[in-house]
């Protein structure tokens, strides 16, 4: 055994409670070391008449570790428990003390679940499981009503810069809410709404008014409210770590200097404000004049944007926040903000705005997901680069399996491009196959999937500005084939559990292979999905029991016979699987 290589520790994505009555227990083992491994569990004031050993099985693997789990329900909401290691005939037990050759007979060494409180159950909401969510850019995504367009507005479809303006605006979203329910979208993400200079609306003036250029607040209240009679969430950009240039608060610290009575809204280094070799004197988004950065810890900064935060939840009735730059606003903000948002709606969905590991935000107490860039990563690097094999891949996401709770995993926010990124398109190279097997394997995996606006229809640019463009609506001008893939996978996800539960199993991930076979399974429901991304076709054989698999693309079906199923894959191909009953 590799003792050096297990690890656990109390709470956290390691011992958590996934409800009211069910925790679950998890530990890491050097990969491929030990044959079993059991957890010890019972109530601590009444070990002798509730201890019991349970199996824990493999969730997830990555290239170095197995990550074993059990869920458990504790008779009376609280748990003692130890982990039996069994490797031939050896076994070996961890407690909280260490290692030892023999079960001791009382569980005071045991690791310790004090008590299930239900306030501190970490509780996303739940409709965020069910939902596809399409990412606009409003600036570029319709211009409903061309009295709203800027002075300096620009024909619709010309070429993207940092400071041009195509007239995009919230009538533009309603005239084509036909078109989003048809995709299958049932959530929108929308980037900054309020009154700020520029295109992209990241340098906030008024946070509590839509920008002139998009609409009025009340038009926004209408486009909730039509979005909540078909059945779609609304999601807005909150960006509270920084204001803009014009946010009135700083214009006053500009002319005032330190005697300004909002000098501690911001966090100024040396006064009077200026910039020195290209970096202002005063903290901003990263060294961007004209995003000076909030002091989230002053009562009055603190107090504003809680009330800013209440009032689109409370009178626009929007259903939760995506936190732009979440990782720089200190926690003890966030902690205050989940407070006030989940008061006036508990199933508001919080998202924070963090490109890596983010346990420390994941823990019930501030938000419920964050946008999944490292998932974003291994999914591009294994079918839009090619940088990584099948068993890399399946590596890749054991680690995103095993990083976070199952509530976590199960809401994560999972997308591929966004306008921060060139598009999906652009990123595989304009190969459109490469491109499906990334959007595939996206629209079958745990967690809600995002499309950035136009992906859908084959839209292609590099990086801001270019991934900004105007959204494509003339039909000619379309991928129509690409529209269509994306129609099919998001409805076959949307009627079938078995491709949103948390239960996924990699049946082939080989060195040196680009396929990758994955089994999705949802009670009897079950699916086999098989990807290609090499360029040479390919034939595999994966265990699967017997019966009747149905193509879900060709519409054909397959036998499988005894313990092995035959799968022929193209080069850069893929086939969907469903068994049927």
């Amino acid at each position: 055994m590799m003792l050096e290589a297990i690890y656990h520790r109390p709470k956290q994505n390691w011992s958590y409670a996934y409800d009211r009555s069910t925790l679950h227990l998890r530990i890491r083992t050097q990969k491929g070391d030990m044959d079993a491994v059991q957890a010890v569990v019972g109530d601590k004031y009444a070990w002798d008449k509730t201890m019991q050993i349970v199996p824990m099985r493999i969730f997830a693997t990555d290239a170095m570790f197995d990550y074993w789990e059990v869920a458990v329900e504790p008779p009376f909401r609280r748990l003692r428990y130890a982990f039996q290691l069994e490797k031939g005939t050896k076994a070996l037990w961890l407690t909280e003390s260490g290692f030892v050759d023999k079960l001791p007979a009382d569980s005071l060494t045991f690791y310790d679940y004090p008590f299930i409180n239900p306030i501190d159950v970490f509780q996303p909401p739940a409709w965020v499981k069910e939902a596809v969510f399409y990412q606009i850019f409003p600036e570029r995504f319709a211009n409903g009503d061309s009295s709203l367009d800027p002075d300096n507005v620009e024909r619709w479809g010309g070429k993207p810069t940092p400071k041009n303006f195509f007239g995009g605006d919230l009538q533009g979203v309603i005239d084509h809410l036909d078109y989003l329910e048809t995709l299958g979208i049932n959530a929108i993400y929308f980037t900054p709404v309020f009154e700020a200079t520029t295109n992209h609306k990241y340098d906030t003036q008024d946070y509590l008014k839509v920008d002139p250029h998009f609409g009025t607040n009340a038009l926004m209240k209408e486009l909730v409210d039509i979005c909540h009679k078909r059945g779609m969430r609304v999601l807005l950009d909150a960006v509270f770590n920084h204001a803009g240039a014009t946010f009135p608060p700083f214009l006053d610290v500009q002319e005032k200097g330190a005697k300004s009575k909002y000098a501690g809204w911001f966090h100024v280094r040396d006064w009077p404000l200026r910039i020195e070799d290209g970096i202002p004197t005063y903290d901003t988004f990263a060294f961007e004049p004209i995003m000076p950065k909030l002091n989230t810890e002053n009562p009055d900064v603190k107090k504003y944007l809680l009330d800013v935060a209440r009032y689109w939840v409370e009178e626009i009735g929007i259903d939760g926040w995506r936190l732009d730059v979440a990782n720089e606003v200190d926690h003890h903000f966030w902690r205050d903000f989940r407070k006030t948002v989940k008061d006036v709606n508990p199933d508001a969905y919080i998202l924070g705005e963090i490109w890596h590991d983010s346990m420390m935000w994941l823990e019930g107490d501030q938000f419920d997901a964050v946008m999944n860039y490292p998932f974003t990563n291994a999914v591009l690097d294994y079918a839009a680069y090619g940088k990584l094999d099948g068993r890399s891949f399946a590596n890749a996401i054991g680690t995103q399996l095993a990083n976070y709770p199952q509530q976590a995993t199960e809401v994560a926010f999972n997308l591929l491009d966004s306008h921060d990124t060139p598009r999906l398109l652009t990123l595989c190279d304009d190969e459109e196959r490469r491109m499906k097997l990334a959007v595939l394997f996206q629209m079958t995996y745990p967690g809600t999937p995002c499309i950035y606006y136009g992906d859908e229809v084959g839209m292609s640019g590099a990086g801001d500005p270019d991934c900004r463009q105007c959204m494509v609506w003339e039909e000619e001008q379309q991928n129509g084939d690409m529209l269509q893939f994306y129609q099919t996978l998001i409805a076959l996800r949307k009627q079938h559990t078995a491709l949103r539960s948390i239960y996924i199993t990699f049946l082939h991930a080989k060195s040196g292979d680009p396929a990758v076979v994955y089994a999705r399974r949802s009670g009897d429901e079950q699916f086999i999905i098989a990807m290609n991304a090499g360029a040479k076709a390919c034939s595999l054989t994966v265990p699967a029991g017997s019966g009747t698999w149905q193509d879900m693309f060709a519409g054909s079906t397959v036998e499988s016979k005894g313990e092995q199923f035959s799968i022929a894959l193209a080069g850069f191909g893929f086939v969907v699987y469903k068994l049927l009953g």
